[in-house]
């Protein structure tokens, strides 16, 4: 195909509605008008289109810019170029997508950029209150490092002030207990008080009926003299008669009650002429004591002379003081007990301690035989004696009296009783014997009944006062027996440990380094006598009662070294021997004592028991005790150590003990 354009161009380059055409000569070619033609390659290019397609002709132009005639071959290019323009569309496309998959790559990168910072910005956010958190939290450590260092600080002080309290605890203890004793003197003086003001009001009332008396015989003997003066010589008979009647009312005189506190000095003034008549009654004044032992004096001592009397001047128990003040001692012990009056009868009462039993007494007694031959159930209700002690008190003392012999328990009253529990460790029950009057006599009558009657449960307490009354048995009662101030503490014996009072077992605890757990042994029963006459009674207990723990080994072994030593091998080999044996059960502070059950059929036994049957007493009266040498008695084995006031003194009696764990 020839496509023919007669077109006019100026040399070179041209643009016509966005074409652009170059020129450029390749050669001549032909003729024209004005001369011969020349071959030109032609490229024209749209700039009108985005892709600025150019095409490339060859055309003959003259000398006169005339386009005669071009020849192109453009098929194939343009679908060259058409093919070139879909792939380049297609491509175009392609990128299109690519680009529009990478713009949606990109968005949700950034949103995910995004939604990374936030999560980053929140976790510096929980970083920074991580750390502040931190900072706190170590701030409060060290706050509780130095609270923990303080409080430290305030245990060791608490510490120290617990054990300076538990010291003053202990001496308030002491002090608490110095206090009731003292409390239970001030109460033993005030009843001596009113028992003297008593004594004081019958003293004085007495003395003015003696003088009444006094004066009457007085009247009486100058009414007789003035008869004799004026009657004429009688007979002898009437003389004899008048002699009679005169030493009648002297021996009337000589029998009258009188006072233990008058003296010469209170008789009525006499004429200067009756002095004669009335020398033998100012003799008999003059001649009574100025004492409450109501005793005559010597015929060696002037009237006005004072001198006190043999008895102890206590109202502590005594039978040999004249419950009437106005007889002589002499008079007072040969006159049976059966022919006392009932002012005999109730000062005896007030000396023995049953004061508040004479009025009922005056009003029911008229002799001592009245009493004698009374019944407990009489006591009970002519009397009024409630308290089961005080009927055995008054039951023991009327025994005595059929007695030739008198026994040495007679001597210990109440009061001595008192201090005696303060000395064997059982301070705790002096209120209930001091209420019960336990006297020494009715020490050797205990029986287990009247210990649980006075509160004494404990079986521990009960082989504590069974092992002091035999100390005081075997020592005949001695008041003094007992020791309670320290010695040599290498020069100890089992003959000595025996005597020892709960104060010397506490002294000797502090002598083997042992004094913190002394205090423990106060109200515990321990004596020497526990400790040496007493068979389960060994070192194990003596840890147990002090409150040494039993992981204490050693401190527990050095008890048991010191407590061998100083029992003795024989007291020592007993004890191992009663623990080896079968059916042995130690000694426990839990132990307690319940009365024995009876049955139907022992209410008559009952009734038949005389008064001295030993087979409740909690330490029997043994006539063949022997005297203690050097504090210990030698007694065949099983006579009194090893056998158990409870347990071991009758079959019968083994269910009275029951074992609290």
């Amino acid at each position: 195909n020839t496509l023919r354009y007669c077109c006019w161009f100026e040399a070179g380059t041209g643009t016509a509605d966005g074409l652009s055409l170059s020129v450029g000569s390749s050669g001549s070619v032909g003729q024209c008008c004005c001369g011969p033609l020349g071959l030109h390659a032609l490229k024209l290019t749209d700039f009108s289109s985005p892709f600025k397609l150019s095409v490339n002709l060859t055309v003959a132009i003259c000398k006169c810019n005339t386009i005669f005639a071009f020849s192109l071959s453009y098929q194939e290019r343009l679908s060259r170029l058409e093919g070139d323009k879909e792939s380049l569309v297609l491509q175009v496309s392609v990128l299109t997508d690519q680009v529009e998959a990478q713009g949606e790559k990109i968005r949700d990168l950034e949103s995910s950029l995004e939604e990374h910072q936030h999560k980053l910005n929140s976790t510096e956010e929980m970083l920074q209150q991580e750390l502040l958190s931190r900072t706190a939290l170590e701030s409060q450590k060290l706050d509780l490092i130095d609270e923990v260092s303080y409080l430290k600080l305030k245990l060791v002080g608490m510490e120290e002030r617990q054990n300076h309290n538990v010291e003053r605890q202990h001496k308030a203890e002491g002090l608490f207990q110095e206090l009731r004793l003292l409390k239970n003197k001030v109460d033993e003086l005030e009843d001596e008080k009113s028992q003297y003001e008593r004594k004081l009001k019958a003293t004085k009332a007495e003395i003015s009926t003696l003088q009444q008396l006094l004066q009457c015989k007085n009247a009486e003997i100058e009414s007789l003299q003035a008869q004799l003066l004026s009657r004429a010589p009688v007979s002898v008979d009437s003389a004899e008669r008048g002699k009679t009647e005169r030493m009648e009312d002297t021996s009337m005189s000589d029998l009258s009650p009188v006072s233990s506190g008058v003296d010469s000095g209170q008789q009525s003034p006499v004429s200067q002429e009756n002095m004669k008549n009335k020398k033998s009654i100012r003799k008999l004044w003059g001649k009574i004591r100025r004492t409450q032992s109501g005793g005559l004096q010597g015929d060696d001592l002037e009237p006005t002379e004072f001198r006190r009397g043999g008895f102890r001047a206590t109202a502590g128990p005594r039978l040999a003081r004249t419950p009437d003040s106005g007889r002589s001692q002499k008079c007072y012990m040969s006159l049976p007990f059966s022919k006392w009056t009932t002012e005999q009868v109730c000062g005896w009462l007030e000396d023995y301690g049953l004061g508040q039993y004479v009025n009922l007494t005056r009003q029911w007694v008229i002799s001592g035989q009245t009493l004698l031959s009374a019944t407990p159930q009489e006591f009970e209700k002519e009397m009024a004696i409630k308290h089961p002690l005080h009927r055995k008190k008054l039951q023991l003392a009327l025994r005595s009296f059929s007695n030739k012999a008198m026994e040495k328990s007679s001597e210990l009253d109440h009061m001595w009783v008192t201090r005696w529990l303060d000395d064997i460790g059982l301070p705790q029950y002096k209120d209930q014997f001091h209420e019960s009057r336990v006297d020494g006599r009715m020490l050797q009558y205990l029986t287990v009944n009247d210990l649980l009657f006075l509160k004494v449960t404990s079986q521990l307490h009960h082989l504590s006062i069974k092992c002091a009354i035999h100390v005081l048995h075997a020592n005949k009662f001695n008041p003094s027996c007992l020791r309670r101030r320290p010695g040599d503490e290498n020069k100890t014996s089992p003959s000595e440990v025996v005597q020892w009072s709960n104060h010397r077992v506490m002294e000797w605890l502090r002598s083997v380094d042992l004094a913190e757990y002394a205090p423990n042994l106060r109200g515990s029963g321990v004596h020497g006598g526990l400790i040496i006459l007493e068979p389960r009674f060994n070192s194990e207990t003596l840890a147990m009662l002090l409150n040494i723990p039993p992981q204490k080994t050693l401190l527990r072994r050095h008890l048991a070294t010191n407590f061998n030593s100083l029992v003795g091998l024989q007291a020592q080999q007993e004890k191992r021997e009663y623990a080896n044996a079968s059916g042995h059960t130690p000694l426990t502070t839990t132990a307690k004592v319940r009365p024995k059950k009876l049955g139907f059929t022992n209410f008559s036994h009952l009734r038949k028991r005389r008064p001295d049957d030993s087979a409740d007493y909690i330490c029997p009266v043994d006539g063949g005790i022997s005297p203690i040498l050097n504090g210990i008695s030698h007694r065949p084995q099983g006579s009194f150590r090893g056998l158990s006031p409870i347990v071991d003194r009758d079959t019968d009696r083994l269910d009275q003990v029951v074992s609290k764990s």
